[in-house]
């Protein structure tokens, strides 16, 4: 008879979508160690988990927190991200009370959270432990803008104490602020499903050419530069890939452009590239990492994560910094210095396998 599986609530970040890619790449390898359902608390569209998961989940749409505002990809609204906490901080206890009961009544042993601290109030209401994995904390995160937003740093407070009572913390590769104690391990991201080679070949991509992924994330961005006229001059032989170009997939002789739900799995489009080019965050660079593709990161120098994430991929040779500008300018011949880099066929080691042994000994 198969095992009952054990329920445990999943509290994420909708502060685009790289936290919800390593919350299910840490759930997904979790439920290939044990039978595992998931209830899901998020502002990030289902079609993503249902993508990214093969364990059963339900699914409950709710704001878990506010991150920061963004005006686009790069650029952040610090007076709209302050407006938003005094709006929502502290929680009002019907919100919390009825997350509770959906809690309750689903019959969750435990809580995780990817940066999401409205979870672990949930959870120390409900009398149930709690699991945070991440690379930074929100808190970390208003701290560094407390400079230029003074009153970011009146919520840092409040929410540290939550992030701090978590039962278990795991800190995954590149960590902003080491935590006593915390699980440690390498970047963790989605696997690739389909060959290299499948997935180029869907693409219309011929054994000639190199394929270069544009992505910015799950916060829009507009591809203008690359898709109107005939597009930006291009090295030879090279043929962008851009997630989020188009509403519908749309083929031009320099470029692929697809809606950002596509048939394409996205670590799939990671993993068929000779590059990626980009924003810097964490999703893509685990995903990078894991697959051994180089990463052309456009940094976001005022964003206190950035500077990290850049050191880590310097260090192990795996990334390039390229300006914004770079990549709205009519000619892309920089592009050549991020395709020189090596590709690690193997890739690098990832973190999941450590992630979900943690879990897995932490819930018993």
């Amino acid at each position: 008879m198969p095992a009952e599986p054990t329920r445990v609530a999943c509290f994420v970040t909708p502060h685009g979508f790289g936290h919800a890619a390593r919350a299910a790449a840490a759930l997904e390898a979790l439920g290939a160690r044990r039978a595992l359902a998931v209830e899901l608390f998020t502002a990030v569209p289902r079609w993503f988990f249902a993508d990214s998961l093969s364990v059963p989940f339900e699914y409950h749409e709710v704001r878990t927190d506010v991150g920061l505002a963004q005006r686009d990809a790069l650029d952040e609204d610090l007076e709209a991200t302050e407006g938003a906490l005094d709006e929502q901080l502290p929680w009002p206890a019907a919100l919390v009370e009825g997350l509770l009961a959906r809690v309750r009544a689903a019959g969750c042993r435990a809580v995780v959270c990817d940066i999401a601290p409205l979870g672990i109030a949930v959870a120390r209401a409900a009398g149930l432990p709690a699991a945070l994995i991440e690379n930074f904390t929100w808190d970390w995160i208003y701290d560094g803008y407390g400079a230029r937003a003074p009153g970011l740093r009146r919520h840092a407070t409040e929410l540290a104490r939550w992030f701090a009572a978590a039962d278990l913390r795991l800190q995954t590769e590149p960590i902003c602020r080491p935590w006593p104690g915390a699980v440690r391990t390498a970047p963790v991201a989605r696997l690739p499903r389909r060959g290299r080679e499948e997935v180029r070949a869907e693409l219309g991509i011929g054994p000639g050419q190199r394929a270069v992924l544009v992505t910015m994330g799950g916060i829009p961005w507009s591809y203008e530069e690359l898709v109107s006229g005939e597009g930006p001059q291009l090295p030879a032989g090279v043929v962008l890939v851009v997630p989020g170009g188009a509403p519908e997939p749309r083929s031009l002789p320099w470029a692929r452009l697809l809606p950002f739900h596509s048939s394409l799995y996205h670590p799939d489009l990671v993993a068929a590239a000779d590059a990626v080019v980009g924003k810097l965050g964490y999703s893509t660079l685990a995903e990078c990492w894991g697959s051994g593709v180089p990463f052309g990161f456009v940094p976001r120098p005022a964003f206190p994560e950035s500077p990290v994430l850049a050191a880590a991929l310097e260090r192990a040779r795996a990334g390039v910094a390229v300006e914004v500008e770079r990549l709205r300018s009519a000619r892309w011949d920089w592009l050549d210095e991020v395709l020189a880099m090596p590709r690690v066929a193997a890739g690098r080691p990832r973190g999941n396998g450590a992630a979900a042994a943690a879990l897995d000994g932490w819930l018993g």
